[in-house]
């Protein structure tokens, strides 16, 4: 977990945090988020999952996944679906020793 002295959202960048206002402000709503990020709604919800991964990263105390984050700009980009995004990733995590 993030040391005694810091917060997990402390250990966000400030795009990752401007997300958790958003959706706060949605009252979770991401089909209001996905509108005023002006994205489809997998796409918010790829950005998402992203962000959830992150969290648990960080309560972990592990380094970011560069698989992980490589992919979720991918699918941000559009340049993949957010199940092929998935897939890729339980891929490679199977292929880790």
């Amino acid at each position: 977990m993030a040391n005694a002295t810091t917060h997990p959202l402390d250990a966000l960048t400030p795009t990752e945090r401007d997300l958790v206002l958003a959706l706060t402000r949605a009252s979770g709503s991401l089909k209001d988020v996905a509108a005023l990020y002006q994205v489809s709604y997998p796409t918010l919800r790829a950005r998402l999952d992203a962000l959830l991964a992150r969290l648990a990263e960080i309560e972990a105390g592990r380094s970011p996944d560069p698989m992980a984050e490589h992919l979720a700009r991918l699918v941000e980009e559009g340049s993949i679906t957010p199940a092929a995004a998935k897939a890729t990733l339980k891929l490679h995590r199977e292929m880790l020793p």
